[in-house]
């Protein structure tokens, strides 16, 4: 009984923190459409991809990219390969008259890096032109007003750093429903806790900010040694200097579409390498949900296993799972709804135990185990 008593303790809590994400995310401000079409482009933005062994996903991306409804004299695309073995460099090199830079990583640095990808950011933005640099990731895709909503945003609130959203492109099948489900919960949370300046979130694969802001805090310092978050550890470094100019681009114009992952060991492998800069935040707030949730999961995990030495549990823990998914559910529909992705709904419950065990994995993983990524094997 103490261990049903202590998970229901920690729903109590994690009950509190979802009504204050869902009331961040009610509250937050869409830019619309015809915000977007109103403005009047002036901002030079330089596209950032890092690329690693992308031949199957490159040009689906530049298309996109070379696409945008936004003057060609005002923005750039800098892709900077990452010692990759298949064709992404030949096929970067075939849209050198789009305005499309390559940049050859190996040709600046040598191998024994922990963090190749804020390298290849870092030498970009140094190759770059532009006044805002905005990142995106070679498996991404953009709508073709993305640069247009950007510009008109960080026009508008003279943004320092502006978070905008990222789907996963869905599939058929149990994992693409799975992370697609769990990846929109985390966006949900991003522009929340972005909004009512709780915490800072964000997604490399979306995120604008000032060139100037980036040497201001001298980039990567100090946190290039970590494999992961070229995102959110600049972001939090951003942010501490400009506590009131960032923001979450809530439109619909801005929602850049990712790849899945095309198996459960490249899916584990991907959360693993993010959970794995979890002690890595100045900002304890994060640290302490993420706290929050892990034991939830763990306590609501040790419910069920223990149902093997007390039948009796089992209907505690459904009781548990079940008042989880009550808190849970207005606040991932309205994200759902926001992305287009409302057929999600209907796996929800379903998919809370997976949740709750991959959850669990992951943690324990990206604090103690070791990550596979791009063909490197990160501890």
């Amino acid at each position: 009984m103490i261990l049903f008593f202590a998970s229901l303790a920690l729903l109590i809590l994690y009950a509190f923190l979802i009504a204050f994400y869902d009331k961040g995310w009610r509250t937050l401000s869409s830019f619309s459409e015809a915000d977007v079409e109103n403005a009047t482009p002036s901002i030079k933005i330089s596209v950032i991809v890092p690329a690693r062994n992308e031949e199957q996903n490159i040009g689906w991306c530049l298309e996109s990219i070379v696409g945008q409804n936004y003057p060609k004299e005002l923005f750039e695309v800098i892709v900077i390969n990452d010692h990759s073995t298949d064709n992404t460099e030949r096929i970067v090199s075939g849209y050198s008259t789009q305005n499309v830079k390559l940049i050859n990583l190996v040709d600046y640095v040598e191998a024994g890096l922990n963090s190749y990808k804020k390298k290849a950011i870092e030498i970009g933005i140094s190759k770059s032109s532009g006044y805002l640099i905005l990142t995106t990731d070679a498996d991404c895709f953009a709508d073709k007003n993305w640069l247009r909503s950007i510009a008109a945003y960080q026009e508008k609130t003279q943004a320092v750093l502006i978070a905008a959203p990222v789907k996963i492109i869905l599939k058929t099948g149990l994992l693409s429903y799975f992370q697609s489900l769990d990846f929109l919960i985390l966006q949900g949370i991003t522009g929340a806790s972005i909004h009512r300046r709780f915490h800072s979130m964000c997604n490399g694969a979306n995120l604008a900010y000032l060139k100037s802001a980036f040497y201001e805090v001298n980039g990567f310092k100090n946190v290039d040694n970590i494999a992961s978050g070229d995102d959110m550890l600049l972001m939090h470094k951003i942010v501490t200097r400009y506590p009131d100019k960032f923001f979450f681009l809530k439109s619909r114009e801005a929602i850049v579409s990712t790849q899945p992952a095309t198996s459960w060991k490249e899916f584990f492998n991907q959360r693993i390498r993010w959970a794995s800069k979890a002690d890595k935040y100045d900002d304890k707030r994060i640290t302490k949900v993420l706290f929050l949730v892990y034991f939830l999961n763990l306590f609501l995990l040790l419910t069920l296993v223990y149902t093997v030495c007390n039948i009796a549990f089992f209907s505690y823990f459904i009781f548990l799972i079940l008042t989880k998914t009550i808190i849970e559910y207005a606040f991932v529909s309205r994200i759902a709804n926001f992305f287009s992705l409302n057929k999600l709904m209907y796996y929800f419950l379903p998919l809370q135990p997976i949740h709750i065990v991959y959850t669990v994995i992951a943690g324990f993983l990206g604090k103690f185990g070791k990550y596979e990524w791009k063909g490197r094997v990160v501890k």
